[in-house]
């Protein structure tokens, strides 16, 4: 039996809008992927957290308030600090496009903007887990 992918969709920091996480973890799970969503406020730590105990393969953050610089790179050296490098880190949410080089040279394997199709989000993640 193949293992079912598993991703964490999750909302660091103060961002209060989840409209756009949900369905995109709607999707990945009717794309037969495993999805533990883990509600809004999320520290970085507690995101990291999270990823350890469920033992997942992706880790989704999505943000709307503008403080992905910080939050997005703190989950990629929270997980490289516990030895979690194989875990495909993707953001989503309102990122200016002059960020998204920053954010993958830091680590965020993709960054999918607002109306980006969510077959898309499901095909790069089924392409770029590592087993």
């Amino acid at each position: 039996m193949v293992k079912k992918i598993r991703v964490l969709v999750a909302k660091p920091g103060l961002d209060g809008h989840d409209r756009g996480a949900k369905i995109v973890a709607r999707a990945l799970r009717d794309a037969g992927m495993e999805v533990i969503y883990s509600g809004l406020h999320q520290t970085a730590n507690q995101i990291v957290n999270t990823a350890i105990q469920e033992d997942v393969d992706v880790v989704g953050l999505s943000l709307l308030s503008g403080a992905h610089m910080t939050l997005f790179v703190d989950v990629v050296t929270m997980l490289k600090e516990k030895q979690m490098e194989d875990v495909l880190v993707v953001g989503g949410g309102i990122i200016p496009e002059e960020d998204v080089p920053r954010l993958k040279k830091a680590g965020v394997a993709a960054v999918f903007g607002p109306g980006t199709p969510v077959d898309d989000i499901v095909c790069f993640i089924k392409k770029n887990v590592k087993r």
